[in-house]
This record gives C-alpha cells, sequence and structure tokens, in this order.
C-alpha cells in the first residue's frame, strides 16, 4: 500500500516546518508544533487504517532519520537509558514514535525546549517523571508545568513506586506551592506512600514539625563544640533537635504500614541517607546480627570521633549507638528478605518484621522513648 499523493505531499511540508510531531491514531490525523502554533494533516487512507499508518511512520522516519523501515530496531532496545546523542534529540520527536518521547525524556542532555516539544508530543505520567530527574528541566520553564500535571494526576496513580516518585520530584525547590504541598503532606495520613517521598525529598524540612527533644538543651552546649569538626556529634545534635525528630516520627509512623516492597526499599534507603554522615566505609550488611557487631566495634575504639562523642555526653550512649546502627541501613538489609518473596501488605509486613522492629527500637531510642 502507498501513501496517496496529498498525504505524501502534505506530509513532507509539515515535515519541512514542524518542531515536533505526533499521530492520533483514532482520528487518523498528523499533527506538527512549530512554535506555539499546531498543524495538522488529516490522513486520507487508501486502504486498512493500520497499514496505513505504518506507511506514515516510515515516510517519518526514513525522512528524518534516514530509516525508512521505521523506528529502529536497535534503537529501541539502548535509548531508554538515556545514550542519545544530543544532535539525534530533536529527530527523535519529528517521527511520531512514543518510544522516541521515551528515548528523549530521560537523555542526559534533555533541554527546556526539548522538554516543550516531548511533552507536545506524549504527555504521559512516566515521561514527566523522567523528564524531572533532569535538573536543567526543574530549573526551566517546563518544570512547574510537569509538576503540575503529575499532583493532577497523582490521585489516579495505582503504582506505589509512581506515586512516591512523583512526591519525591515534584517537592524539588521552585515546583509546586506551599499550598499543595501542604494538601500532599495532609494526604500522606492514609496514603503513607506520600510521605516516603517527603522522607526523601526533603528529609529536614518536614511539614508539621514536632518539638526538639526535651533534653536538648541539656547537651546542646556539649554537642554544638564538637559538631563543627564531628560529624557523629553534628548528626546527634540534629537528631535531638526538631527537624531530626520529626523525621523519625515521621519514618516510624511509615514504618507500622508500608505498602509494598518499592516503599519498604525506598524508606530503608531514606533512612540510610539520613544518617550517612555516621556510616562507615565498609560494605553494606545484610544481617541484624552483623550491623549490631559493627556498632560496638565502632564505639568501642579507643580512639576518634566517635569515641570523642561518646566521652563527652556518656549518658547519650544509648543514642549514640542508635545512631550508628541506623547509619548502617539501606535496601541490602531487606534484600535477603524480598529475594525469596514477592509478598505485599500484611504478609509482606510480617516477613519484614525481624527488620523493621529493631529500626524502630532505636527510633524510640532517639526520641527518648526507650
Amino acid at each position: 500500500m502507498e501513501l496517496s499523493a496529498e498525504d505524501s505531499l502534505r506530509l513532507n511540508v509539515l515535515i519541512a516546518n514542524a518542531e515536533a510531531i505526533r499521530i492520533d491514531e483514532n482520528n487518523m490525523t498528523v499533527y506538527g508544533l512549530k512554535g506555539e502554533r499546531e498543524m495538522k494533516v488529516t490522513l486520507n487512507p487508501t486502504g486498512r487504517a493500520e497499514q496505513y499508518l505504518q506507511r506514515v511512520r516510515e515516510l517519518l522516519s526514513g525522512q528524518v532519520l534516514g530509516s525508512p523501515g521505521g523506528y529502529p530496531v536497535f534503537l529501541r532496545r539502548w535509548t531508554r537509558m538515556g545514550q542519545i546523542n544530543n544532535d539525534d534529540l530533536d529527530k527523535l520527536l519529528m517521527i511520531g514514535e512514543p518510544e522516541a518521547v521515551v528515548a528523549v525524556s530521560r537523555s542526559r542532555q534533555l533541554t527546556d525546549e526539548l522538554a516543550r516539544r516531548a511533552w507536545w508530543v506524549a504527555p504521559y505520567a512516566e515521561n514527566a517523571r523522567r523528564m524531572l530527574e533532569n535538573p536543567v528541566v526543574v530549573a526551566g520553564s517546563m518544570g512547574p508545568v510537569l509538576a503540575e500535571f503529575l499532583v493532577e494526576h497523582l490521585p489516579f496513580e495505582s503504582e506505589h513506586q509512581d506515586m512516591l516518585d512523583t512526591v519525591r520530584l515534584v517537592l524539588q525547590p521552585g515546583l509546586i506551592a506551599a499550598t499543595t504541598r501542604k494538601k500532599l503532606w495532609d494526604s500522606g495520613r492514609t496514603r503513607k506512600t506520600y510521605r516516603v517521598g517527603f522522607l526523601a525529598a526533603e528529609p529536614d524540612a518536614l511539614p508539621d514539625p514536632v518539638a526538639a527533644r526535651h533534653d536538648l538543651e541539656h547537651y546542646r552546649p556539649s554537642l554544638a563544640a564538637l559538631a563543627p569538626d564531628n560529624p557523629y556529634a553534628a548528626l546527634l545534635l540534629k537528631l535531638l533537635d526538631s527537624s531530626g525528630q520529626t523525621f523519625l516520627e515521621t519514618g516510624a509512623d511509615v514504618l507500622q504500614r508500608p505498602a509494598d516492597q518499592d516503599v519498604v526499599t525506598a524508606l530503608v534507603n531514606a533512612i540510610g541517607s539520613y544518617f550517612r554522615a555516621a556510616r562507615p566505609a565498609a560494605p553494606s550488611l545484610r544481617e541484624i546480627d552483623a550491623i549490631d557487631a559493627s556498632v560496638e566495634s565502632l564505639c568501642g575504639m579507643a580512639s576518634g570521633p566517635l569515641c570523642q562523642l561518646l566521652q563527652a555526653v556518656p549518658s547519650l550512649a544509648a543514642e549514640v549507638r542508635a545512631m550508628v546502627f541506623l547509619a548502617h541501613i539501606d535496601e541490602a538489609i531487606i534484600t535477603p528478605i524480598f529475594a525469596h518473596s514477592d509478598a505485599v501488605g500484611t504478609v509482606m509486613r510480617k516477613k519484614i518484621e525481624p527488620v523493621v522492629a529493631p529500626i524502630l527500637h532505636h527510633f524510640a531510642v532517639l526520641r527518648g522513648r526507650h
């Protein structure tokens, strides 16, 4: 089947003038974008619609990429990895292929202008999330546009990984209003996954801060004196203050009922990230007993900043050990469990109890509730 002469001519004119092209299969229409203006070519099929659209794609690909067979198969295999050269990005937005837009959205060389065109071609939530991973897009005019869409679409997301990724990404500075941020936080009372996004995105600036620990002022002088040169003291000072207590309270709340394995993984990684100043320079550990042994070894050293901290505030020895324990936490600790189970919900929570219980215990120690 060949394209009609009229369609072939009009499509070639569209290619010559457009910055991006998309295909509406239902209406058999090809649209082109030029600045803020849209152009369109209404197709007149000479046979079956599906075959005719394939010819249209072949024309677009042949003219733009020099690949008359359509979007090259080898590109499908590796463009999702963001390995497209900058010179090719604009061309990929001219062939009417959603998969090509995925490649553009993941490219490290994406610009704000190319993000605008890509969003016009394929305005899908996953593309928006991938583009908001790019600092250039976040800082550009498209950042707030993509964030607004994701917030509006968030109630309809069914995958918890997509929920927490959306919250994490839209919380980047300058993307959403304070009122929108507060609504997301409040929604987290029932949708705990949202709170994991907050813990990952802004752990030291969570909404609804709780008070500092009741004994902070007693320990502040000793900790503040050490903090400039002692990362353990600086972290403990933060943990006893309002921001740290808020993180601990929120983390403990989410740990009670995580929805699925993706949420648990993101949560333990957020915990490890928050405590990274106390993390030893050693491989991740997969067993609680191994972490306990590491904590005792580190806290038993006769010199160094950790020893200095324990000597300065001996009555906070339990808190120091809790802090060092939590600094060991990351996804490695739950990998042995999830490697043998795809459980979610209540069954999953029972399986991870041996990991969650000690984390919650150390949270309670740092909150002064042990």
